[in-house]
């Protein structure tokens, strides 16, 4: 079956246009649609979250106090999305405990900046560190080497897990740099992490069995150079604490 040919601009990609008695050329819609399919296929955001969406995020119906709370991050989610980029802060950075849904909305967020014509990439923190230190190897393949030039320069950079890692002197200085280089350059960043941080309103502590037990905080796994960046360049949201989503998502 022939290919359909798009009937405003033909096929060429661009449609001319009137403005102020002036004839311009400008993008057609279709090549968007285009760039935006092949920038969708070469995400890297895993199956599980391939479908992820802000329409198709679970609120809690039984408890109205996490609903409401829940409502309140997602409301945040979709204003960024809808801003972007025109934004005092061009990166989100959504801080919680593990299964409250950040990676569902992080990506959510992403596959819309996507949908604008920004490339980006989803990258889950430990395997991309692992990434590039086997591009040090020399016997390593192109894309390894290619992933910390990636992680600098691609428009949208969406970090799952920040924090994931045994901190060493080589992880904070890499993480330090990819930070730092995108913070400088305004190049956006996404970010979720289950680690604790004092200035968010959420606990550096918990109650266990064995006593109170204090949490790792996120500087202490990245630097505080890094935190610092990352704070300067991120708007912020604090998951509330609520039924692991997973579970939630379970039931439907």
């Amino acid at each position: 079956m022939a290919e359909a040919v798009c009937a405003i601009c033909g096929g060429t990609g661009w449609r001319v246009v009137e403005r102020e008695g002036l004839s311009a050329a400008e993008r057609c819609q279709c090549a968007l649609e285009e760039r935006t399919a092949i920038l969708q296929e070469r995400c890297q955001v895993p199956a599980l979250y391939q479908s992820a969406s802000l329409d198709n995020f679970l609120l809690p119906q039984d408890n109205p106090t996490a609903y409401r709370a829940l409502g309140s991050v997602l409301t945040t989610v979709r204003a960024y999305a809808r801003e972007f980029p025109g934004l005092e802060k061009p990166g989100l950075l959504l801080i919680g405990e593990p299964g409250t849904g950040k990676t569902h909305l992080a990506v959510a967020a992403l596959r819309i900046l996507i949908a604008k014509g920004f490339e980006g990439v989803f990258w889950d923190y430990q395997n991309l560190l692992d990434r590039i230190r086997a591009g040090y190897d020399p016997n390593s393949g192109s894309s390894d080497r290619e992933a910390y030039r990636t992680a600098l320069d691609v428009e949208v950079l969406l970090l799952d897990d920040l924090g994931a890692h045994r901190v060493t002197e080589w992880v904070e200085d890499t993480v330090t740099s990819i930070i730092t280089y995108r913070c400088n350059h305004r190049r956006a960043l996404i970010a979720t992490t289950n680690l604790a941080d004092p200035d968010t309103g959420g606990g550096v502590t918990e109650r266990t069995p064995a006593g109170v037990q204090v949490r790792t905080l996120l500087a202490e796994r990245i630097g505080a150079r890094a935190r610092s960046r990352l704070f300067e360049m991120c708007k912020v949201v604090r998951m509330p604490a609520v039924e692991d989503y997973r579970v939630r998502r379970g039931r439907h």
